[in-house]
């Protein structure tokens, strides 16, 4: 079986063969600083890995594993339109770099290769294949506009964070796992236990890098904490907060939201110490685990040899690891 090392070897080196010399360069260029930038390749490894539990042998998902890292490419870039952004993984945007115009092209060309990508697998799974990613593209889509519409709303339940991020992150893992395991020739219940783990990864994921902004190592983590509580970004943390705070921590908290210029440094300490004193830490990391549990108890239900599960298992497990 593949591991999550060596099926990221392959995704890169195939993602470096992809043809970007075509004209005109303004078009074409963007898209190769995109797919140069890196990445973890966490989406088009799960294709390949989730195939080979299966199938035994990954290149029946390749072509389809590369779609859907330039579709994630993809709505990163337009993300970072939206956004403003001008850094990603380090460098600047497509936007910054380029201009809008631009980037909203190469944006949509890129689209439009993802889906040459993902249509290049076997004719007897196509339509299934289409179906599944059709429906998470637009999922996607749909999650996108309630982050947005999440920035200009003051309260956010926990629910409806946790509404969003499905759709915005956890359904394309899930269809990972789901495209991954259709061209592997899975059965229906096989599919969709691969589906249901991506979709309970995906939320695990998105709830650690959450939980990482707060309470993680700077030097690991790769980043400096407390970026989300500057920005009031709607996090898991902050919608449990919300619901929680009562009377004065509750009055407290609703200040530093609505507070202008203040010191960055005070700021993020602020907003931790009420963190603590409603003991946020614990229930994040509950949450984190809660949906890490449910992902290997789909896995576990998988009909299949459990040396097939063991990469997998090897790369969810991770998850619990929360310093980095």
């Amino acid at each position: 079986m593949l591991s999550f090392r060596e099926s990221q070897e392959i995704i890169n080196r195939e993602l470096s063969g992809i043809q970007t010399t075509n004209e005109p360069r303004e078009l074409y260029d963007p898209i190769a600083y995109v797919i140069g930038t890196g990445g973890k390749r966490l989406r088009p490894v799960l294709v390949l890995m989730s195939c080979e539990m299966f199938s035994g042998d990954y290149r029946d998902a390749l072509m389809p594993a590369l779609g859907i890292e330039l579709f994630h490419n993809f709505t990163l870039l337009h993300d970072d339109i939206m956004d403003e952004a001008e850094i990603r993984r380090n460098r600047p945007t497509v936007h910054h770099k380029w201009n809008r115009n631009v980037a909203i092209l190469s944006g949509d060309a890129m689209s439009i290769i993802s889906h040459r990508y993902i249509s290049a697998c076997d004719h007897a799974v196509l339509k299934p294949v289409l179906e599944m990613f059709s429906k998470t593209a637009l999922q996607v889509c749909e999650g996108q506009q309630y982050d947005m519409n999440f920035e200009k709303q003051e309260h956010i339940s926990t629910k409806e964070y946790l509404k969003m991020i499905e759709l915005k992150t956890a359904v394309l893992i899930a269809a990972s796992m789901g495209i991954g395991a259709l061209t592997g020739k899975a059965s229906a219940h096989q599919v969709e236990q691969a589906y249901q783990f991506g979709k309970n990864i995906g939320l695990a994921f998105q709830i650690r890098d959450d939980y990482l902004d707060v309470y993680g190592d700077p030097g690991v983590f790769g980043k400096m904490i407390g970026q989300d509580i500057l920005a009031n970004k709607k996090t898991y943390l902050l919608t449990r907060s919300l619901e929680l705070a009562r009377g004065g921590l509750r009055k407290e908290l609703l200040q530093w939201l609505s507070a202008g210029d203040t010191d960055p440094d005070e700021k993020i300490n602020a907003i931790r110490n009420i963190y603590r004193e409603l003991d946020i830490e614990k229930l994040t990391a509950s949450a984190m685990d809660e949906y890490y549990r449910n992902a290997v108890l789909h896995i576990d239900r998988l009909d299949i040899p459990e040396d097939k599960k063991m990469e997998i298992r090897k790369m969810a497990d991770k998850i619990p690891e929360r310093s980095n």
